[in-house]
């Protein structure tokens, strides 16, 4: 951000008064000049002070009822709903976190899970194995019946029983409505008519920003349940963007020094408007390394997020088959990528004939770098992807063919066909 300063000159002529009359009209005269003077440069130099300390407000992505293809978040805020929730965001200049803190905290809720596990003896006698976990969530949208959470998939993973507990210290419920762990996102449900009025009252939803605006130097503000003592604050600047971790397929994310520990997955972090620009999801773990943090960035999720809120879980039955051979398809890392300038995504070796994938004009070779509005990145992507989708369904496949030496983006609409 730019900042204006003007350059003020105040020029003073002194001259010895011929005698006492007018050293006297003169002398107060001065006074006011000096006074004037002095305010301005006082005025001039607080508004470059805040100047710095305000950062420019990303654009805010809509949230809306509809589906397209804009990737903009979309919820069922039907006009007719007595519930009135405010959005958590600030205008103007901020000059103390605590404000950003007082505005966004109502729509930051802890999580708390029971969980049981399978697990095996030395002996590879079976047992149940039950525990804890505890995280945090941020509240995203609504409808009629129902509060949207959005979360780690990993703080609500094998999860027996889910509680969240609001700004206001009530606690409630919560459902899982769509889980996907490639992505590292969950969408939570909690029943409207489990909330005191008081809690509806208290609560907002999140506004979210736009992370491809982010900048390293930026401020970052975490908010989140870390360790599990409720939610706490830190605060710190944006790293760097664009890391990837090896061994983890969330793909790119927003690296930052504001700490992040354990119960601060799925809150947030915020730019200095109070909008969302990262879901906390993971601590790079060291002894060595301390103050790198890392976040989903929110642009990136917003797709998934979609998916995740509409999602309906199909039977094994009703998936529809594409017709690829998964078994002979390959994965097309970064460094495949860097290597052979080839896009990242799934290489197609091998297409099933007759099947709805060559119909639609997939062909060896291939890479298939998206389905619908989800960014394909792995074989296990597009399993996922596809298992949420019923035989009978359009389905929009994003892939890369080649073309006189370069990759070129194509779209095909597949029909999905009945497993045989």
């Amino acid at each position: 951000m730019n900042s204006e300063y003007a350059n003020m000159q105040g020029t003073f002529n002194e001259g010895k008064p011929s005698d006492n009359k007018v050293k006297k009209k003169k002398k107060p005269f001065g006074l006011i000049k000096l006074t004037i003077v002095a305010l301005l440069f006082g005025i001039v130099a607080g508004a470059a002070f805040q100047g710095y300390v305000l950062m420019k407000n990303p654009v805010e992505l809509t949230q809306e009822t509809g589906e397209d293809d804009t990737g903009e978040l979309k919820a069922d805020t039907t006009s007719d709903s007595e519930l009135s929730y405010q959005n958590a965001s600030i205008d103007g200049i901020v000059t103390d976190v605590s404000q950003v803190v007082d505005e966004v905290m109502p729509a930051i809720v802890s999580i708390n899970t029971t969980t049981s596990r399978t697990s095996y003896d030395f002996f590879g006698r079976e047992y149940r194995q039950e525990g804890e976990a505890r995280g945090s969530g941020i509240i995203i949208a609504h409808n009629n019946n129902e509060l949207l959470v959005v979360t780690n998939s990993h703080v609500v993973e094998e999860a027996r029983n889910i509680e969240v507990t609001f700004a206001d210290d009530s606690k409630s419920k919560a459902k899982i409505k769509g889980s996907d762990t490639n992505s590292d996102l969950a969408i939570l449900s909690v029943n409207l008519n489990d909330l005191s009025q008081d809690t509806v009252d208290s609560i907002k939803v999140a506004t979210l920003g736009d992370s491809d605006n982010v900048k390293p130097g930026d401020i970052a503000i975490a908010i989140g349940n870390a360790l599990g003592y409720g939610q706490s604050v830190t605060v710190g600047y944006i790293s760097a963007l664009d890391r990837e971790i090896p061994g983890d397929s969330k793909g790119k994310l927003i690296q930052t020094d504001a700490a992040i520990n354990p119960g601060n997955s799925g809150g947030a972090l915020l730019n200095s408007a109070g909008q969302v620009i990262g879901i906390n999801s993971v601590k790079y773990a060291s002894t060595e390394v301390e103050g790198v943090g890392y976040a989903i960035p929110i642009t990136k999720a917003i797709p998934m997020i979609n998916e995740l809120m509409n999602r309906e879980v199909v039977s094994s039955r009703e998936q529809g088959f594409l017709g690829i051979d998964i078994s002979k398809a390959q994965n097309v890392t970064e460094i495949h990528s860097q290597r052979f300038n080839m896009p990242v995504g799934v290489y197609v070796y091998s297409v099933v004939e007759d099947s709805p994938a060559e119909k639609a004009g997939l062909k060896q070779g291939n890479i298939i770098t998206g389905l619908d509005n989800i960014q394909i990145r792995t074989i296990d992507d597009l399993i996922n992807a596809l298992s949420y989708k019923k035989a009978g369904q359009t389905i929009k496949l994003r892939i890369q063919e080649m073309e006189n030496g370069k990759y070129v983006e194509k779209v095909l609409e597949i029909t999905l066909a009945k497993k045989k």
